[in-house]
């Protein structure tokens, strides 16, 4: 495991799910960890969890795109923590239907968290970055914005987007020593799918070269990586997480 001692990581969405998982790596790897998310109770029980176990934690509320809030936010971090290392964008939410049945505002919901949330996030944090001239931001997307699915037509916009996103500010922070990936898990062992039932689950094994889905765990060890100093000639990068199921 990669030390990160004296290194501060903001992770969004990250009070449950993968975002907590990825925290909770970090943790591990003597990070200083700011979880942000929307559930306050979910927030406090996550730095609890990880603060009773040796960690260093520190809980932040408030929504990605409020764009005047996560400028104070950031704002605060660096008075509070002097600086802020790493960036992980994993904030995301899914409304999934088919085209001709998808509401308006389920294509706005995503599309605004998914990568608004992002852009918000990654403008606010990149003011504080520059000025140290060091940083690495990662953007959750997914294999669904690699090579799309039927039902996620919003989904699959706004996690391509963020890849493309990626490429773009990759290539404006590279001046400034700012590194930008994005990491794309594919079926990924959440609480969502623990209620698939076995058939169901089989049925993913079989288009996935490994034959099984992945673990949070393995998005996060791939975020460490690249938050890293071990990964300093990596950016603009996408990074699938899914058993070589999008292998080209």
């Amino acid at each position: 495991m990669y030390d990160m001692q004296d290194k501060t990581v903001l992770i969004t969405g990250s009070a449950r799910g993968i975002g907590k998982t990825i925290a909770e790596y970090f943790a591990q790897a003597n990070a200083t960890v700011l979880i942000l998310d929307l559930n306050a109770e979910a927030v406090e029980a996550t730095v609890k969890e990880i603060n009773d176990k040796g960690g260093k934690a520190f809980g932040y509320i408030g929504s990605v795109t409020d764009g005047a809030a996560m400028e104070a936010l950031m704002c605060q971090i660096i008075s509070e923590h002097g600086k802020l290392d790493s960036l992980i964008n994993n904030a995301g939410v899914t409304r999934d239907n088919l085209m001709l049945r998808m509401k308006e505002e389920d294509w706005d919901l995503v599309l605004s968290i998914n990568l608004k949330g992002a852009f918000i996030c990654t403008q606010k944090a990149f003011k504080h970055m520059m000025k140290a001239r060091t940083g690495s931001i990662i953007n959750i997307a997914s294999v669904i914005g690699l090579m799309g699915n039927a039902g996620q037509a919003n989904y699959a916009a706004s996690k391509g987007g963020m890849i493309a996103f990626t490429k773009s500010c990759a290539k404006e922070f590279a001046s400034r020593n700012i590194r930008v990936n994005a990491v794309a898990p594919g079926f990924i062992e959440t609480e969502m799918t623990a209620v698939l039932s076995d058939q169901v689950r089989a049925e993913y094994a079989k288009v996935i070269p490994l034959a099984k889905m992945g673990s949070p765990l393995d998005v996060a060890k791939l975020c460490l990586f690249l938050a890293s100093s071990e990964s300093q000639y990596i950016t603009g990068q996408t990074i699938a997480v899914d058993g070589g199921l999008t292998m080209q």
